[in-house]
C-alpha cells in the first residue's frame, strides 16, 4: 500500500507533470480573477418600452429593479432563518415595520413639517398689505405689494429648513410660471440647499461598496480632494484622480472605459445617507395634502395630485445616478460631431444607484462671465459665446427632443481652444485648456476685475469658445402628443395667429373643462400676439421669451392646466432667452432656429412625412420662419435704401 501511494507521488513530482500543474493552476487562478472582476459591473439600466421616452422608460425600470431588490433582500434573509420560529419571527418584523414603525415615521415628519409651515402659513395676510414694488427679471417686469414680498421670502426661509424633498419642490414650483405669480417664482429661484455635508468616511465606503469592495480607497485613487466641490439637496461632490491601476483594471474588462482621457481626473457624486428614505416620506405627506386641497372648491383646476405625482417622478429619478450616467451618454451621442458642445462624460461601467463617475471639467463658470461681460464693450465677443449656447438649445429642442432641464448659469461653463481653418479638428492640448480656465478663475478668484476683462478679451480673440452642460440629472423630454402641441403653438406664434394658439392651449390642455373664458382668453392671446406682430420687422425686438412668459401669466388667470414637460419647455426656453439677451441685446430666437431647422428638413426629408405629424408640423414652423425671415430682410433693405435716399433719382 506505502509503495502505491509512494509510486504515485513520485509519478507527480516528474518534471513533465509540473510543468503542467503549474500553468494550469495560474490560468485557473486568473480565470476565477476574471469572474470576479466580471461581477464587479453593476448592471447596466435599459429603459422599459412601457414608458412613453426615453426617460420615463429608465424610470420604470429603475423602480421595478427597486422593488425586485427589496423583494430579495427579505427573501434571502427570510431563507437563512435557522429555524420556524426565527422564520414567523422575521416575517412578523416585517409586517410591524411596514403597517406601524413606517407610518409612526411618517406620522412624526408629518408633525415637524408642520411646526415648520404653521406659522408662514399664518402670516399670509400680510400679502395684502403694502405698497407696490416693481422688480425686473430677465426682462419681465413685476408687481408686487411689500407684504407679498416679505412673505415669499419667509415661505423660502421655511422650505430651506424642511430640507431636501421641499429645497427640490420650491425649485419645481419656481418653474410652473403656470400655477403661480411671478415674484413668487422669483423668489423660490433663490433657493439654494443648507444641507450639512455628510462625512467624508461614508463617502469613501459608499464608493468602495458601489465598486463591491473589490478594490480599497486607495488603490482607486492617486489624489482625492477630501473637501466637498458642491453639497446639494440630495448629494454632494467629489474631484479625484483615478490611479492607472485602477483605470489598467477597468479597461481589461470594458474597452469603452475612457477615464484617462481627461487625466483620470473625475467628478465623483456620492447621494446622502438615508436620503431616499426621506424624500419617500414626505412624498407621502405631500400626497396626502395634495388630495385635502383638491377637495377644496374651485381648486381642482390646479390638479395637484396629479402634480405630486408628477414631482414625485422627478425626485425618484435623482435618486438613481445611473440615469444621469445614461442621460450624459446620451447627450455626448447627439453631439458628437460638435467641437463647441461639451457635456462630460459618464462612466456607467464603475457607477451605481448611490454613485455617480463622470469626467471632470475644468471651466470658467458662466456666471463669472456674464459678471464682467458689459466691460468687454464688445457685442462680437459676447456673440461668440452666446450663439454657441443658443445653437446648443435649439438642436436639444428641434433635433433631438432631449433637453438639459436645468439650464441657470450655474449649470454652464466655458472653455477655450485652438481649432483647424475648417473648424473640424482641435489643435489646442488639454493642458493648455486647463491653463487658460485656471488662469481666468485666479483672476476671477482675487476680484481683479480689470485684469480679469483684458485676459478674456484676448482670450475669446485669440481662442474659441466651448459651452459646457453640466449637471444633467434632469432632462426634459416631450412625448409624441407634447411635441405635436409644442411644435402647433410654436408654429402659431411664428406666423402671429394669436387666436389659435390661445384654442390650442385651452383645447390640448391637461383639463379643458376648467378653463375660465375660454373665448376670452383666446382673444387675449390674439392682441398680445398682435401687439408682438407690429414690431416683428424690427431685429431683436421680437422676443419668444417674453411672448411665452406673458401668455403663462393669463394662463393661471384663465385656469388654463398646462402639461409639466410642456411647461419645462417654456421654462426652458425663458431661462435660455434671459442669459441670450445678456450677452446680445438682439437676439432673436425665431431666426436663430431657422438654421436647425434647415438640417431637420434636410435629414426628415427621405422620411414618410404622412405619417408622422410632428415632423410635418415643425416643417411647417421651417417654412413660415423662411417666409418671415425673407420678408424681414426686404423691411429692412428698403429702410437702409429711404435712409440714404436711394430710391429716388438723383438729378
Amino acid at each position: 500500500m506505502f509503495k502505491i501511494l509512494n509510486r504515485s507521488w513520485s509519478f507527480l513530482r516528474r518534471p513533465a507533470i509540473r510543468n503542467l500543474v503549474i500553468p494550469t493552476s495560474i490560468a485557473f487562478f486568473y480565470s476565477q480573477r476574471q469572474i470576479c472582476y466580471s461581477q464587479l459591473w453593476n448592471e447596466s439600466l435599459k429603459p422599459l418600452p412601457e414608458g412613453d421616452t426615453f426617460e420615463m422608460g429608465l424610470y420604470l425600470a429603475s423602480q421595478r429593479e427597486l422593488g425586485q431588490e427589496l423583494a430579495q433582500k427579505r427573501s434571502n434573509h427570510l431563507r437563512s432563518s435557522g429555524n420556524t420560529i426565527t422564520l414567523q419571527l422575521r416575517k412578523l418584523w416585517y409586517v410591524v415595520k411596514d403597517h406601524l414603525v413606517e407610518p409612526v415615521y411618517t406620522m412624526l415628519r408629518f408633525i415637524e413639517i408642520f411646526a415648520i409651515f404653521t406659522p408662514v402659513l399664518l402670516c399670509y395676510p400680510i400679502t395684502f398689505f403694502g405698497r407696490y414694488h416693481k422688480l425686473d427679471r430677465d426682462e419681465v417686469h413685476i408687481s408686487e405689494t411689500s407684504g407679498s414680498l416679505v412673505w415669499y421670502r419667509l415661505l423660502r426661509r421655511a422650505l430651506e429648513l424642511a430640507g431636501p424633498s421641499f429645497i427640490k419642490l420650491g425649485q419645481w414650483a419656481g418653474s410652473r410660471t403656470d400655477m403661480f405669480s411671478p415674484g413668487f417664482c422669483h423668489e423660490l429661484s433663490n433657493l439654494h440647499s443648507n444641507s450639512k455635508p455628510h462625512s467624508l468616511k461614508y463617502s469613501k465606503q459608499r464608493i468602495c461598496e458601489s465598486l463591491e469592495n473589490k478594490f480599497e480607497f486607495d488603490e482607486i485613487f492617486d489624489e482625492f480632494k477630501e473637501k466637498p466641490l458642491g453639497v446639494g439637496a440630495i448629494a454632494q461632490v467629489y474631484v479625484g484622480k483615478l490611479s492607472d491601476k485602477f483605470i489598467k483594471t477597468i479597461k481589461s474588462q470594458d474597452t469603452e472605459f475612457d477615464g484617462d482621457d481627461s487625466g483620470g481626473w473625475v467628478a465623483v457624486k456620492v447621494i446622502h445617507p438615508n436620503c431616499g428614505e426621506k424624500i419617500n416620506r414626505d412624498l407621502k405627506i405631500m400626497q396626502f395634502v395634495a388630495n385635502v386641497i383638491d377637495e377644496l372648491p374651485t381648486m381642482e383646476w390646479l390638479s395637484l395630485p396629479a402634480e405630486v405625482e408628477q414631482f414625485s417622478i422627478l425626485m425618484k429619478l435623482q435618486l438613481d445616478l445611473r440615469i444621469e450616467s445614461l442621460n450624459l451618454t446620451r447627450f455626448n451621442k447627439n453631439f458628437k460631431n460638435s467641437l463647441q458642445t461639451k457635456f462630460p462624460r459618464g462612466f456607467p461601467q464603475v457607477s451605481s444607484r448611490d454613485v455617480l463617475f463622470e469626467e471632470y471639467i475644468h471651466g470658467f463658470p458662466m456666471q463669472s462671465f456674464l459678471q464682467v461681460k458689459d466691460k468687454l464693450k464688445s457685442t462680437e465677443l459676447c456673440k461668440k459665446v452666446s450663439d454657441l449656447f443658443i445653437d446648443a438649445f435649439l438642436q436639444m429642442l428641434i433635433m433631438d427632443d432631449f433637453i438639459h432641464a436645468d439650464l441657470h448659469p450655474g449649470n454652464l461653463m466655458i472653455r477655450f481652444l485652438k481649432t483647424d481653418k475648417y473648424g473640424t479638428q482641435v489643435t489646442s492640448t488639454e493642458r493648455e485648456h486647463f491653463s487658460i480656465v485656471h488662469r481666468l478663475r485666479q483672476l476671477a478668484h482675487e476680484n481683479n476685475s480689470e485684469e480679469l476683462v483684458k485676459e478674456l478679451k484676448n482670450t475669446l480673440q485669440e481662442y474659441t469658445p466651448q459651452i459646457c452642460f453640466i449637471d444633467a440629472g434632469l432632462i426634459t423630454e416631450l412625448n409624441r402628443r407634447n411635441r405635436i402641441n409644442f411644435i402647433a403653438l410654436f408654429n402659431s406664434l411664428a406666423r402671429f395667429d394669436g387666436y389659435q394658439a390661445g384654442e390650442l392651449m385651452i383645447e390640448r390642455s391637461r383639463t379643458p373643462e376648467t378653463a375660465v373664458d375660454k373665448e376670452l382668453f383666446a382673444f387675449k392671446v390674439e392682441k398680445l400676439v398682435n401687439k408682438v406682430k407690429k414690431r416683428a420687422f424690427t431685429l431683436g425686438t421680437v422676443s419668444i421669451g417674453d411672448l411665452l412668459d406673458q401668455m403663462l401669466t393669463m394662463v393661471r388667470s384663465h385656469h388654463v392646466r398646462m402639461e409639466g414637460d410642456f411647461v419645462s419647455v417654456v421654462v426652458a426656453i425663458l431661462l435660455l432667452e434671459g442669459i441670450g439677451r445678456q450677452l446680445d441685446p438682439d437676439l432673436d430666437l425665431f431666426a436663430s432656429s431657422l438654421p436647425i431647422l434647415r438640417e431637420f428638413g434636410r435629414q426628415k426629408e427621405t422620411s414618410n412625412l404622412l405619417y408622422d405629424a410632428s415632423t410635418m408640423s415643425m416643417l411647417k414652423v421651417w417654412i413660415g420662419l423662411e417666409i418671415r425671415q425673407v420678408m424681414s430682410l426686404s423691411a429692412r433693405n428698403i429702410k437702409d435704401l429711404v435712409k440714404a435716399d436711394l430710391l429716388s433719382p438723383n438729378y
